[in-house]
Protein backbone atom coordinates (compact mmCIF):
# COMPACT_ATOMS: atom_id res chain seq x y z
CA UNK A 1 0.00 0.00 0.00
CA UNK A 2 1.48 3.17 -1.10
CA UNK A 3 1.97 5.95 1.66
CA UNK A 4 2.27 9.44 0.91
CA UNK A 5 3.65 12.01 2.93
CA UNK A 6 2.05 15.53 2.54
CA UNK A 7 3.06 19.13 3.35
CA UNK A 8 0.00 21.29 4.73
CA UNK A 9 0.03 25.43 4.77
CA UNK A 10 -3.09 26.20 6.32
CA UNK A 11 -2.03 29.24 5.74
CA UNK A 12 -4.53 32.74 6.78
CA UNK A 13 -8.12 33.88 6.82
CA UNK A 14 -10.35 31.21 5.62
CA UNK A 15 -7.74 28.81 4.99
CA UNK A 16 -7.91 26.08 7.52
CA UNK A 17 -11.28 26.17 7.15
CA UNK A 18 -11.40 24.88 3.61
CA UNK A 19 -7.92 22.84 3.89
CA UNK A 20 -9.98 21.00 7.15
CA UNK A 21 -12.30 20.11 4.03
CA UNK A 22 -9.69 19.39 1.77
CA UNK A 23 -8.21 16.63 3.84
CA UNK A 24 -11.30 15.09 5.34
CA UNK A 25 -12.11 13.96 1.72
CA UNK A 26 -8.62 12.96 1.62
CA UNK A 27 -8.96 10.96 4.62
CA UNK A 28 -12.18 9.51 3.35
CA UNK A 29 -10.65 8.68 -0.81
CA UNK A 30 -7.48 7.16 0.96
CA UNK A 31 -10.25 4.75 3.19
CA UNK A 32 -11.97 4.32 -0.18
CA UNK A 33 -9.31 3.81 -2.46
CA UNK A 34 -6.46 1.87 -0.46
CA UNK A 35 -3.37 4.41 -0.22
CA UNK A 36 -2.10 5.93 2.67
CA UNK A 37 -0.74 9.42 3.93
CA UNK A 38 1.00 11.47 6.42
CA UNK A 39 0.59 15.13 7.26
CA UNK A 40 2.64 17.21 8.86
CA UNK A 41 1.51 20.91 8.97
CA UNK A 42 3.39 24.27 8.73
CA UNK A 43 2.16 27.51 10.48
CA UNK A 44 3.76 29.94 7.52
CA UNK A 45 2.23 32.77 6.62
CA UNK A 46 0.61 36.39 8.19
CA UNK A 47 0.33 35.46 11.88
CA UNK A 48 4.14 33.39 11.55
CA UNK A 49 4.93 37.20 10.12
CA UNK A 50 3.46 39.58 12.61
CA UNK A 51 4.97 37.30 15.65
CA UNK A 52 8.20 36.13 14.40
CA UNK A 53 9.61 38.55 11.67
CA UNK A 54 10.34 35.93 9.25
CA UNK A 55 8.25 34.78 6.15
CA UNK A 56 9.70 31.17 5.59
CA UNK A 57 12.77 29.17 7.78
CA UNK A 58 15.72 29.70 6.19
CA UNK A 59 15.54 25.58 5.79
CA UNK A 60 11.88 25.40 4.58
CA UNK A 61 12.62 24.74 0.98
CA UNK A 62 14.82 21.54 1.91
CA UNK A 63 12.37 20.63 4.16
CA UNK A 64 9.70 20.37 1.67
CA UNK A 65 11.29 18.45 -0.39
CA UNK A 66 11.50 15.95 1.47
CA UNK A 67 7.60 15.29 1.12
CA UNK A 68 5.72 13.64 -1.74
CA UNK A 69 3.02 16.84 -2.09
CA UNK A 70 1.98 20.34 -0.65
CA UNK A 71 -0.93 21.26 0.51
CA UNK A 72 -1.56 25.15 0.79
CA UNK A 73 -4.37 27.27 2.01
CA UNK A 74 -4.11 30.86 1.36
CA UNK A 75 -1.04 33.62 2.32
CA UNK A 76 -2.72 37.19 3.22
CA UNK A 77 -3.60 39.22 5.85
CA UNK A 78 -4.55 43.19 6.20
CA UNK A 79 -1.69 43.44 8.65
CA UNK A 80 0.77 42.67 6.25
CA UNK A 81 1.89 45.09 3.64
CA UNK A 82 1.43 43.60 0.54
CA UNK A 83 3.78 42.25 -1.19
CA UNK A 84 5.96 40.93 1.77
CA UNK A 85 4.35 37.34 1.82
CA UNK A 86 4.10 37.02 -2.06
CA UNK A 87 7.82 37.62 -2.59
CA UNK A 88 8.50 35.97 0.78
CA UNK A 89 6.29 32.49 0.77
CA UNK A 90 4.46 31.91 -2.37
CA UNK A 91 7.21 32.95 -4.83
CA UNK A 92 10.15 31.74 -2.99
CA UNK A 93 8.33 28.19 -2.92
CA UNK A 94 7.48 28.42 -6.61
CA UNK A 95 11.22 29.46 -7.74
CA UNK A 96 13.48 27.61 -5.11
CA UNK A 97 10.96 24.38 -5.57
CA UNK A 98 11.19 24.77 -9.02
CA UNK A 99 7.19 24.51 -9.56
CA UNK A 100 7.87 25.75 -12.94
CA UNK A 101 4.18 24.73 -14.25
CA UNK A 102 1.16 26.45 -13.16
CA UNK A 103 -1.78 24.35 -14.09
CA UNK A 104 -5.39 25.79 -13.73
CA UNK A 105 -8.34 23.40 -15.33
CA UNK A 106 -11.13 25.89 -16.00
CA UNK A 107 -14.44 23.87 -15.70
CA UNK A 108 -18.17 24.43 -14.95
CA UNK A 109 -19.73 22.47 -12.33
CA UNK A 110 -23.25 21.37 -12.93
CA UNK A 111 -25.45 23.48 -11.25
CA UNK A 112 -23.22 26.68 -10.55
CA UNK A 113 -23.71 29.82 -12.78
CA UNK A 114 -21.81 31.56 -14.52
CA UNK A 115 -22.03 35.22 -15.56
CA UNK A 116 -21.71 34.19 -19.44
CA UNK A 117 -25.16 33.41 -21.03
CA UNK A 118 -26.75 30.22 -22.23
CA UNK A 119 -22.85 28.54 -21.70
CA UNK A 120 -23.03 24.90 -20.61
CA UNK A 121 -20.45 22.81 -18.13
CA UNK A 122 -19.40 21.38 -21.75
CA UNK A 123 -18.71 24.64 -22.97
CA UNK A 124 -16.55 25.98 -20.20
CA UNK A 125 -13.89 22.93 -20.02
CA UNK A 126 -10.07 23.35 -20.59
CA UNK A 127 -6.75 24.29 -18.77
CA UNK A 128 -4.57 26.89 -18.88
CA UNK A 129 -0.76 26.10 -18.35
CA UNK A 130 0.67 29.04 -17.34
CA UNK A 131 4.74 29.36 -16.87
CA UNK A 132 5.68 29.83 -13.64
CA UNK A 133 9.08 30.85 -13.00
CA UNK A 134 10.18 33.47 -15.29
CA UNK A 135 8.69 36.78 -16.75
CA UNK A 136 8.65 39.71 -14.84
CA UNK A 137 8.32 37.99 -11.36
CA UNK A 138 12.09 37.44 -11.68
CA UNK A 139 12.52 40.48 -9.86
CA UNK A 140 15.06 42.06 -12.43
CA UNK A 141 14.55 45.31 -12.75
CA UNK A 142 15.04 48.90 -10.19
CA UNK A 143 13.88 52.09 -9.43
CA UNK A 144 15.70 55.62 -10.38
CA UNK A 145 15.21 58.76 -8.26
CA UNK A 146 12.61 57.52 -6.30
CA UNK A 147 10.34 59.59 -4.62
CA UNK A 148 10.72 62.82 -7.24
CA UNK A 149 9.08 63.87 -10.39
CA UNK A 150 11.66 62.42 -12.24
CA UNK A 151 11.51 59.01 -10.90
CA UNK A 152 11.78 56.24 -13.38
CA UNK A 153 10.53 52.09 -12.84
CA UNK A 154 11.18 49.36 -15.00
CA UNK A 155 10.65 45.34 -14.11
CA UNK A 156 11.76 43.12 -17.19
CA UNK A 157 9.88 40.60 -18.66
CA UNK A 158 12.49 37.41 -18.96
CA UNK A 159 12.31 34.35 -20.92
CA UNK A 160 15.19 31.58 -21.94
CA UNK A 161 14.65 29.04 -24.48
CA UNK A 162 14.97 26.17 -21.74
CA UNK A 163 12.40 28.04 -19.53
CA UNK A 164 9.77 28.16 -22.36
CA UNK A 165 10.27 24.84 -24.25
CA UNK A 166 9.86 22.95 -20.84
CA UNK A 167 6.97 24.76 -20.44
CA UNK A 168 5.06 24.36 -24.07
CA UNK A 169 6.36 20.77 -24.20
CA UNK A 170 4.51 19.98 -20.99
CA UNK A 171 1.22 21.84 -22.67
CA UNK A 172 1.36 19.37 -25.18
CA UNK A 173 1.81 16.14 -23.40
CA UNK A 174 -1.26 17.79 -21.10
CA UNK A 175 -3.44 17.80 -23.86
CA UNK A 176 -2.33 13.75 -24.90
CA UNK A 177 -2.89 13.04 -20.96
CA UNK A 178 -6.45 15.43 -21.11
CA UNK A 179 -7.48 13.53 -23.80
CA UNK A 180 -6.51 9.85 -22.08
CA UNK A 181 -8.94 8.00 -20.41
CA UNK A 182 -7.16 7.79 -17.14
CA UNK A 183 -7.05 11.26 -16.66
CA UNK A 184 -10.56 12.36 -14.36
CA UNK A 185 -10.94 15.60 -16.93
CA UNK A 186 -12.89 15.40 -19.51
CA UNK A 187 -11.12 16.22 -22.53
CA UNK A 188 -12.78 15.38 -26.06
CA UNK A 189 -16.20 13.73 -25.95
CA UNK A 190 -17.39 11.12 -28.08
CA UNK A 191 -18.99 13.57 -30.13
CA UNK A 192 -16.27 16.18 -30.53
CA UNK A 193 -13.94 12.27 -32.05
CA UNK A 194 -17.36 12.01 -33.73
CA UNK A 195 -16.91 14.84 -36.05
CA UNK A 196 -13.31 14.53 -36.53
CA UNK A 197 -11.62 16.98 -33.61
CA UNK A 198 -8.37 16.69 -31.87
CA UNK A 199 -6.44 18.02 -29.24
CA UNK A 200 -5.76 21.70 -29.29
CA UNK A 201 -2.75 23.66 -27.79
CA UNK A 202 -3.16 27.79 -28.09
CA UNK A 203 -0.30 29.74 -27.65
CA UNK A 204 -1.28 33.00 -25.61
CA UNK A 205 1.04 36.21 -26.90
CA UNK A 206 1.80 39.10 -27.71
CA UNK A 207 3.69 38.95 -30.90
CA UNK A 208 3.02 42.07 -32.37
CA UNK A 209 4.37 44.19 -29.38
CA UNK A 210 6.16 42.15 -27.49
CA UNK A 211 8.13 40.86 -30.16
CA UNK A 212 11.49 39.61 -28.77
CA UNK A 213 10.03 37.19 -26.08
CA UNK A 214 7.19 36.26 -27.65
CA UNK A 215 9.06 36.43 -30.47
CA UNK A 216 10.81 33.22 -28.45
CA UNK A 217 7.60 31.65 -27.02
CA UNK A 218 6.29 31.49 -31.08
CA UNK A 219 9.31 29.82 -32.30
CA UNK A 220 9.62 27.31 -29.51
CA UNK A 221 5.98 26.21 -29.97
CA UNK A 222 6.01 25.90 -33.60
CA UNK A 223 9.75 23.80 -32.89
CA UNK A 224 7.19 21.58 -29.89
CA UNK A 225 4.48 21.52 -32.32
CA UNK A 226 5.87 19.78 -35.09
CA UNK A 227 6.53 16.71 -32.68
CA UNK A 228 3.15 16.23 -32.07
CA UNK A 229 1.31 15.84 -35.04
CA UNK A 230 -1.58 14.19 -33.52
CA UNK A 231 -2.43 17.87 -31.49
CA UNK A 232 -3.49 20.87 -33.71
CA UNK A 233 -1.21 24.58 -32.62
CA UNK A 234 -3.24 27.52 -32.75
CA UNK A 235 -2.02 31.12 -31.47
CA UNK A 236 -4.27 34.07 -30.27
CA UNK A 237 -2.92 37.58 -28.46
CA UNK A 238 -3.96 37.94 -25.07
CA UNK A 239 -6.25 40.22 -25.45
CA UNK A 240 -8.37 38.24 -27.84
CA UNK A 241 -7.81 35.15 -25.70
CA UNK A 242 -9.62 37.60 -23.11
CA UNK A 243 -12.09 37.78 -25.38
CA UNK A 244 -12.52 34.32 -26.91
CA UNK A 245 -13.04 33.04 -23.10
CA UNK A 246 -15.58 35.37 -22.64
CA UNK A 247 -17.83 34.57 -25.66
CA UNK A 248 -16.79 30.95 -27.15
CA UNK A 249 -14.53 29.68 -24.53
CA UNK A 250 -15.70 26.14 -26.04
CA UNK A 251 -12.76 27.00 -28.84
CA UNK A 252 -10.38 26.37 -26.12
CA UNK A 253 -8.50 22.64 -25.08
CA UNK A 254 -5.27 23.71 -23.55
CA UNK A 255 -4.02 27.01 -23.37
CA UNK A 256 -0.19 28.02 -22.62
CA UNK A 257 1.02 31.21 -21.40
CA UNK A 258 3.63 33.40 -19.79
CA UNK A 259 3.92 34.20 -15.99
CA UNK A 260 1.84 37.63 -16.44
CA UNK A 261 -0.62 36.71 -19.10
CA UNK A 262 -1.64 33.56 -17.27
CA UNK A 263 -1.94 35.28 -13.70
CA UNK A 264 -4.59 37.66 -15.57
CA UNK A 265 -6.10 35.20 -17.62
CA UNK A 266 -6.62 32.68 -15.16
CA UNK A 267 -8.73 35.00 -12.83
CA UNK A 268 -11.32 36.00 -15.77
CA UNK A 269 -11.31 31.93 -15.99
CA UNK A 270 -12.23 31.49 -12.23
CA UNK A 271 -14.90 34.10 -12.74
CA UNK A 272 -16.49 32.65 -15.73
CA UNK A 273 -16.30 28.90 -14.07
CA UNK A 274 -18.55 30.68 -11.22
CA UNK A 275 -15.85 32.23 -8.79
CA UNK A 276 -13.15 31.27 -6.73
CA UNK A 277 -14.67 29.48 -4.57
CA UNK A 278 -14.56 26.22 -6.86
CA UNK A 279 -11.04 27.15 -8.53
CA UNK A 280 -8.48 25.16 -7.43
CA UNK A 281 -5.04 25.08 -9.04
CA UNK A 282 -1.37 23.80 -8.99
CA UNK A 283 2.19 24.61 -8.62
CA UNK A 284 4.27 21.92 -10.67
CA UNK A 285 7.17 20.36 -10.81
CA UNK A 286 7.01 17.05 -12.86
CA UNK A 287 10.69 16.40 -11.78
CA UNK A 288 10.10 17.40 -7.77
CA UNK A 289 7.18 18.24 -4.88
CA UNK A 290 4.46 20.21 -6.14
CA UNK A 291 1.74 22.47 -4.40
CA UNK A 292 -1.88 22.74 -4.99
CA UNK A 293 -4.18 25.16 -3.66
CA UNK A 294 -7.61 27.17 -4.58
CA UNK A 295 -6.75 29.62 -6.50
CA UNK A 296 -8.85 31.92 -4.05
CA UNK A 297 -7.07 34.51 -1.38
CA UNK A 298 -7.96 33.76 2.40
CA UNK A 299 -11.23 36.10 2.75
CA UNK A 300 -10.54 37.22 5.93
CA UNK A 301 -14.34 38.71 6.28
CA UNK A 302 -15.44 35.14 6.22
CA UNK A 303 -13.05 33.84 8.56
CA UNK A 304 -14.45 31.43 11.05
CA UNK A 305 -18.16 31.98 10.00
CA UNK A 306 -18.44 28.42 8.60
CA UNK A 307 -19.58 30.21 5.22
CA UNK A 308 -16.97 30.00 2.32
CA UNK A 309 -17.05 27.22 -0.20
CA UNK A 310 -14.52 24.37 0.33
CA UNK A 311 -14.28 23.07 -2.93
CA UNK A 312 -11.73 24.97 -4.79
CA UNK A 313 -9.70 23.26 -2.04
CA UNK A 314 -11.17 19.70 -2.45
CA UNK A 315 -10.86 20.10 -5.89
CA UNK A 316 -6.84 20.90 -5.00
CA UNK A 317 -6.65 17.42 -3.21
CA UNK A 318 -8.00 16.00 -6.29
CA UNK A 319 -5.32 17.18 -8.71
CA UNK A 320 -2.75 16.41 -5.48
CA UNK A 321 -3.71 12.80 -6.08
CA UNK A 322 -4.21 12.79 -10.12
CA UNK A 323 -0.33 14.30 -10.08
CA UNK A 324 0.58 11.09 -7.61
CA UNK A 325 -0.95 8.66 -9.58
CA UNK A 326 -3.72 7.99 -7.44
CA UNK A 327 -5.95 8.54 -10.60
CA UNK A 328 -9.15 6.56 -9.52
CA UNK A 329 -9.39 8.40 -6.33
CA UNK A 330 -8.91 12.01 -7.83
CA UNK A 331 -12.43 11.01 -10.26
CA UNK A 332 -14.24 10.41 -8.00
CA UNK A 333 -13.80 12.95 -5.71
CA UNK A 334 -14.11 15.49 -9.26
CA UNK A 335 -17.26 13.18 -10.15
CA UNK A 336 -18.84 13.96 -6.26
CA UNK A 337 -18.01 17.67 -6.72
CA UNK A 338 -20.14 17.58 -9.65
CA UNK A 339 -22.69 15.73 -7.73
CA UNK A 340 -22.54 18.40 -5.45
CA UNK A 341 -23.07 21.41 -7.07
CA UNK A 342 -25.35 19.93 -9.35
CA UNK A 343 -27.59 17.96 -7.05
CA UNK A 344 -26.96 20.10 -3.57
CA UNK A 345 -26.05 23.22 -3.60
CA UNK A 346 -27.82 26.48 -3.68
CA UNK A 347 -25.30 28.36 -4.96
CA UNK A 348 -21.34 28.11 -5.21
CA UNK A 349 -20.70 31.76 -3.75
CA UNK A 350 -19.80 32.50 0.20
CA UNK A 351 -22.84 32.43 1.99
CA UNK A 352 -25.63 31.61 -0.28
CA UNK A 353 -24.38 27.85 -0.95
CA UNK A 354 -27.69 26.28 1.93
CA UNK A 355 -24.67 24.33 3.72
CA UNK A 356 -22.28 24.91 6.05
CA UNK A 357 -18.35 24.83 5.06
CA UNK A 358 -18.13 21.32 6.89
CA UNK A 359 -21.72 20.18 5.91
CA UNK A 360 -20.41 21.16 2.20
CA UNK A 361 -17.42 18.84 2.62
CA UNK A 362 -19.44 16.08 4.13
CA UNK A 363 -21.78 16.04 1.01
CA UNK A 364 -18.83 15.64 -0.95
CA UNK A 365 -17.54 12.57 1.34
CA UNK A 366 -21.05 11.23 1.29
CA UNK A 367 -21.34 10.94 -2.63
CA UNK A 368 -17.58 9.76 -3.46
Amino acid sequence: MKNYKVAVIAGDGTGPEVIAEGLKVLGAAAKKFGFEYETTSFPWGGKHYLATGDTLPSDAVDTLKKFDAILLGAIGTPEVKPGILEKGILLKLRFDLDQYINLRPVKLYPGVETPLANKKPEDIDYVVVRENVGDVYCGIGGVSQPGTKQEIATQDMVYSYFQVERCVRFAFEEARRRHSKANPWRGLSAEDKAAGKIAQVTLCGKTNVLTYVFGLWKRVFDEVAANYPDIKPAYCHVDATCMWMVKNPEWFDVLVTSNMFGDIITDLAAMTQGGMGVAAGGNLNPEGVSMFEPIGGSAPKYTGLGVINPLAAIGAVAMMLNNLGETEAAKSIETSIAYVTGNKLKSAAAGKMGYSTSEVGDLVVANL
